[in-house]
């Protein structure tokens, strides 16, 4: 790829939503116009790329943005993206607006389309990642995933009151489709006695003899934290097998769901997004294309994109330990 200079941006969100991608935007927004260039809004991802619905943005289209939820350019999948000539069609339409960088905010799923787009048709790409999910490697942080895991913490904290009123096994399921970080953190931030995640094998044997072990200590206030993904499957499952058996404990479910993809960012999302949006230009400007923008041990760390999608985050033995030791 030639190392050119650019002039216009292109910013947008793909995927799934996650907060802090606001601040992300409007980092992208004004340090790219502070240098100069253009900068362009593209809605709906790859979507809004192919309908050629993108705007120019200005410095007060990104006011007031940084403590909201959610995307001011929203977000979608883009099937049509998988193909050619829809990535051909996106292509042109940032031809004729002279735009010849993008800046993508999103998940892996996001960086695959980035990497092959810019293959395809020159356009230096750089990745930001936002997701709740905490599952890219390059970054100790993902954007959203600490609003993720304080919103799952204080809902957690709540239900553990109620269970505690009642003498109640509660079973508590947190999304993670692929990975179990938010199950991880949360069910260790808030003291439960089980957490169940896609990265580790479920021994549902296990599970119920320690639930039966603790109920002969009398231990009769239990919180489990699952992942959607877990092999066994989300709080439904889960909570099926251990009424069969054991039919005497009062088992409830409660499932967190989309309540953690919104609300307000806190101040480590606003922080670090706006950090990244910020180098996010600054490499483009100093020709370093086709990267991740991640945060490592608290200085920034580029991954190419190429291998920013094969490999994931993984959780440390460390942390296992750690789970079994404090819930015994």
């Amino acid at each position: 790829m030639s190392a050119k200079q650019v002039t216009k941006i292109g910013v947008l969100t793909s995927g799934g939503d996650a907060p802090g991608m606001n601040a992300a935007i409007r980092a992208v927004a004004r340090t790219g116009i502070y240098h100069g260039l253009e900068v362009y809004g593209v809605m709906r991802g790859y979507s809004g790329m192919i309908d050629d619905d993108i705007f120019r943005m200005e410095s007060r289209s990104v006011a007031n943005i940084i403590q909201r939820g959610g995307t001011i350019l929203k977000t979608a999948r883009s099937k049509e993206f998988f193909e050619y000539e829809g990535r051909k069609k996106a292509y042109e339409n940032l031809k004729r607006r002279g735009i010849d960088s993008l800046v993508i905010i999103g998940g892996d799923g996001s960086f695959r389309g980035a990497q092959k787009f810019s293959n395809e048709f020159d356009i230096p790409c750089i990745g930001l990642p936002g997701t709740i999910d905490k599952d890219i490697a390059g970054s100790d942080f993902t954007i959203g995933f600490d609003t993720a895991v304080n919103t799952a913490v204080e809902a957690i904290d709540k239900v553990r009151d109620t269970a505690d009123a009642h003498d109640r096994l509660f079973i508590v399921e947190v999304m993670g489709r692929d990975a179990g970080y938010i199950a991880l953190h949360s069910g260790i931030a808030t003291g439960a006695e089980n957490i169940l995640i896609p990265e580790t094998k479920t021994d549902i044997d296990e599970l119920v003899s320690s639930l039966s072990e603790k109920e002969k200590r009398k231990k009769l206030v239990n919180l489990v934290v699952v992942a959607e993904g877990d092999e066994f499957g989300g709080g439904n499952e889960i909570a099926s097998i251990i009424r069969e058996r054991l039919p005497h404990l009062d088992t409830r479910v409660c499932i967190l769901g989309h309540i953690q993809r919104g609300g307000s960012p806190t101040c480590l999302d606003r922080l670090i997004a706006s950090r990244m949006g910020y180098h996010a230009v600054e490499c483009l400007l100093n020709g370093k294309h086709n990267v991740m923008v991640g945060i490592l041990n608290n200085k920034l760390h580029y991954t190419p994109l190429n291998s920013a999608v094969k490999a994931k985050q993984k959780i440390s033995d460390d942390w296992l330990k750690i789970v079994k030791i404090l819930a015994s």
